[in-house]
């Protein structure tokens, strides 16, 4: 328990603000989906695959968003495991 009341909600702030904030950036990246050239809106539009009864799977890109998410995790993982072996802690 804590001597003063205004500490519970300090910590509330500090851990519901970077969540909030990680919400807001996908959002904001998945709103612009990838870098335009001259051949993706026609590249996009044409079908990749087809499939029985007339499904077509056209070609859409990776969300650079999700490039840099799946990045930082790889990088973090790797430098995580690394300081962890280094200290001689168990993962």
């Amino acid at each position: 328990m804590h001597f003063f009341e205004l500490k519970n909600l300090q910590h509330i702030i500090v851990y519901w603000f970077p969540g909030f904030i990680s919400v807001f950036l996908i959002a904001a990246g998945l709103g612009y989906m990838h870098f335009r050239t001259r051949g993706s809106e026609e590249k996009r539009k044409r079908p990749h695959d087809t499939y029985p009864g007339g499904i077509e799977d056209a070609h859409e890109p990776m969300p650079l968003i999700l490039i840099l998410i799946i990045a930082g995790t790889v990088v973090w993982a790797f430098f995580y495991i690394l300081a962890i072996g280094l200290s001689g802690g168990k993962i």
